[in-house]
């Protein structure tokens, strides 16, 4: 009877002694450490609060504990994806800033819904698409194969950008400077001194248009080797796709006045004096200022008829500023979000801008440069034979199909 009643007091003895340690301890630790840190769950900020003197003693927060803080929030932060190669970054004076980047908010309160008529507009592209891809009334090459059977030098134009899971299929002469440096700031590929540039005219173009700024689907398998076209795939199933196109003839005659009508070192070489040696009977000068100073220069009708030529594509593959659409982008194997039209470029811009939900991130640049015009297109066929427009046509009739633009027959039929 006294062994248990002894018993029963040290039990109560001991209850109370350890009740006390973990009062001691609480006091001493405190309730914050308990829940290892508290920024995990995202809310309003609260103001700032001065920081707390440093104490005399050595911190007592394991280690472990900040570790697990900087693990957990980049899972937190938006866009935690493979974001693209940044560019050089000085950090070496990044203790002494005063100032660190905080990304904004990606979200932007509207008022209005998007209008009916936008939606409207989206959904037909993507329809007439679907037909065109589905039925024979259309036939170019490619059309049929499957996305496996796209060799990987053609998938060169599809930049990903895996911080907000977007593809965008960039088409030269339709707003792509633009557009790639949309991609640049929302990739955060460009930095300066630790901090993504966020306006886009602010890009330099010769960057604009450098390959290492962007991460296109043709160097996947150099960085995931075998599960490269796996990858891409689940990219294509999770990610908005879209591209912007525009009418094919108005955007040859764009790539004629760029690079023919201008001094351009490269393609004077490349491809001016082919023409001029082929259907001009000239012997080019050995420079493009050369050339322009006697004023020797392929013409229009020459370039189209170059387009034509069976060897061209026999040297090599159409340069991107007049290759087809189709082909660059491959509207056939790939199932495109939003399709926009360079004619109807600022609506499409801000409701695509808007249906990524960056539209606070960023802005697309407006353009006030001399664009060319539709209703330039009779004036610049006059000097092509109706036959060779006719030729001309077919070759780009897909691209007219696939994105709804009318058969011109102002310029076919004369």
């Amino acid at each position: 009877m006294g062994t248990t009643r002894m018993f029963r007091i040290f039990v109560v003895l001991g209850s109370a002694f350890m009740i006390l340690l973990i009062i001691i301890y609480w006091d001493d630790v405190g309730a914050s450490h308990f829940y290892l840190h508290t920024p995990v769950s995202p809310g309003p900020k609260a103001p700032p609060q001065p920081p707390p003197q440093p104490k005399s003693q050595t911190s007592r927060t394991p280690s472990f504990l900040n570790d697990i803080d900087a693990f957990v929030n980049q899972f937190l932060e938006p866009g935690t994806g493979e974001p693209t190669d940044t560019v050089a970054v000085d950090t070496s004076n990044q203790s002494e800033k005063e100032e660190r980047y905080i990304p904004r908010r990606e979200w932007k309160i509207h008022l209005t819904p998007i209008a009916t008529e936008l939606h409207d507009r989206q959904e037909r592209r993507r329809q007439l698409l679907q037909e065109i891809c589905t039925n024979d009334t259309v036939a170019f090459p490619g059309k049929n194969r499957s996305f496996d059977d796209i060799p990987n030098k053609e998938l060169d134009h599809l930049i990903v950008d895996d911080r907000h899971g977007i593809i965008y299929c960039y088409v030269p002469k339709v707003a792509c400077s633009n557009w790639k440096r949309i991609m640049i700031v929302l990739s955060e590929s460009l930095q300066q001194e630790g901090v993504p540039q966020r306006d886009p005219l602010a890009i330099p173009r010769d960057l604009v248009h450098n390959s290492s700024m962007h991460f296109t689907f043709n160097k996947f398998w150099k960085r995931y080797g075998k599960f490269a076209r796996h990858l891409m795939k689940v990219k294509l199933k999770k990610y908005t796709k879209f591209l912007f196109v525009r009418d094919p003839f108005v955007r040859l005659i764009s790539a004629f006045r760029n690079k023919f009508e201008m001094r351009n070192e490269d393609f004077y070489r490349r491809f001016a004096q082919v023409m001029l040696r082929r259907y001009a009977n000239q012997t080019p000068p050995t420079s493009v200022d050369e050339a322009f100073t006697l004023g020797i220069r392929p013409t229009f009708s020459h370039f189209i008829r170059y387009l034509l030529d069976p060897r061209t594509e026999k040297d090599a593959p159409f340069n991107e500023h007049w290759r087809q659409v189709y082909r660059l982008c491959h509207p056939c194997q790939i199932q495109y979000d939003f399709v926009g039209h360079l004619e109807t470029a600022e609506e499409d811009a801000e409701h695509l801008l808007r249906l990524l939900r960056v539209d606070n991130v960023v802005e697309f640049p407006t353009s006030h440069r001399n664009l060319t015009a539709s209703s330039w297109e009779s004036d610049w066929f006059s000097t092509v034979p109706v036959e060779v427009r006719k030729e001309l046509y077919k070759l780009y009739e897909p691209d007219f199909r696939l994105f709804g633009y009318k058969r011109p027959d102002w310029i076919l039929e004369e």
